[in-house]
């Protein structure tokens, strides 16, 4: 008993093997749509416009101690209007960010549904 392997013959065994058919299929990754942000939440903003008659009355107000002390800023007309101005582009640029969003997840769906 002291063959070992050799008692099999002296061919190694070769089990039977049958080819193995691959086939590839390209499928696209799905793309990931990440949740939009959070709406913008904006806190009040109480505006006080002072005329130079609102002002005079604030004025003497203050004196009498009848008005608050308050710490007042000042547009100019040119100042509201560019202010104005930076506000509609912010709300354009933020309106073209969606549409894009929004074109490319119904892209992506289109293309999930062929």
């Amino acid at each position: 008993m002291l063959s070992g392997c050799s008692w099999f013959g002296s061919e190694p065994y070769i089990p039977e093997t049958k080819k193995v058919e691959v086939v590839t299929v390209v499928k696209e990754a799905p793309q990931y749509h990440p949740p939009l942000p959070n709406p913008i939440a904006t806190l009040p903003v109480e505006w006080t416009v002072l005329t130079p008659v609102t002002m005079q009355e604030y004025l003497d107000d203050l004196k009498e101690g009848n008005a608050p002390s308050s710490a007042y800023y000042g547009l100019t007309t040119k100042g509201y209007e560019n202010l104005s101005s930076n506000m509609a582009e912010v709300k354009r640029y933020i309106r073209q960010v969606l549409s894009i969003i929004e074109y490319y997840k119904e892209s992506d769906e289109e293309a999930e549904d062929e």
